[in-house]
């Protein structure tokens, strides 16, 4: 980089910094399989096992339910589990301390890789959903898809902004492979993305409820509940998705370091 980073404009420097991040994600085959392929084996397996009968707690579809939880579990993957993990194995190997001595803000290279981390979360939600319409009947009001794009964008960004803040408090890749980790999957299986919620116990539910993970799977949820009324946006949801998302931004900001 020159002295002419500095002085480009500021779309410019962030489209490059995307382009860069998005050619280091499709380079890493690993974080590729488990963001894309995954998430899909997962949805696939569930569907084979229990077909695709009435649950009837819910009154819905096997399809219609593990679709978009399943998807969430993929975006949140690909935004909090990717960015914790890359971004401390960068930092071990000394990239972070390069970057910084570059022209380059810094902002324009974290925003490079969250705005990369949300694009490839929006890869495999649509391959998830395109699955589950074209072979399982998944089905959604139109009227209700701007409730589901908006919770797909909040839950992104939040989960983006733990993700940093992990690798903020992380001494090492390896460190942050193992939290991204151990945090993320049993989230995911007390928060109805891998067993339908009403099964839980009581107190695991109401354990569930103080983290982002259950609030980003209700608000997705939701416009494809047939029970939904109104537009399908879920306001609170989508409020406790922000203070997280707030939150681990202000600490990301406070405690990151680069080298």
């Amino acid at each position: 980089m020159t002295t002419e980073t500095r002085h480009a404009p500021t779309g410019r420097l962030l489209r490059s910094q995307v382009r860069y991040h998005n050619y280091i994600f499709w380079r890493t085959p690993v974080s590729a399989f488990f963001t894309l392929i995954f998430p899909v084996l997962l949805f696939v397996i569930f569907a084979l096992v229990f077909g695709n009968e009435r649950i009837d707690a819910l009154g819905i579809s096997v399809a219609q339910y593990f679709a978009p939880s399943i998807a969430v579990f993929a975006a949140a993957s690909a935004s909090y589990t990717n960015l914790a993990i890359n971004t401390a194995y960068q930092r071990d190997l000394g990239i972070l301390k390069r970057v910084r001595g570059t022209p380059l803000p810094r902002w324009i290279y974290v925003a490079g890789k969250v705005v990369v981390a949300v694009l490839v979360g929006a890869i495999a939600t649509g391959v998830l959903l395109a699955i589950g319409f074209v072979f399982y009947d998944l089905q959604i009001a139109v009227s209700r898809v701007p409730a589901m794009v908006v919770a797909f964008l909040v839950g992104s960004a939040a989960f983006s902004a733990l993700g940093m803040m992990v690798a903020a408090f992380t001494s090492s890749g390896e460190s942050a492979t193992a939290i991204a980790q151990a945090t993320l999957l049993p989230l995911a299986f007390f928060s109805g993305n891998f067993f339908v919620s009403t099964d839980l116990p009581s107190w695991l539910a109401r354990l569930a409820d103080i983290f982002p993970l259950k609030h980003f799977n209700e608000a997705f949820m939701s416009p494809f509940d047939p029970a939904t009324t109104g537009s399908g946006f879920e306001w609170l949801d989508l409020a406790i998705m922000a203070v997280w998302g707030i939150g681990g931004a202000i600490l990301t900001a406070r405690y990151f370091r680069w080298e």
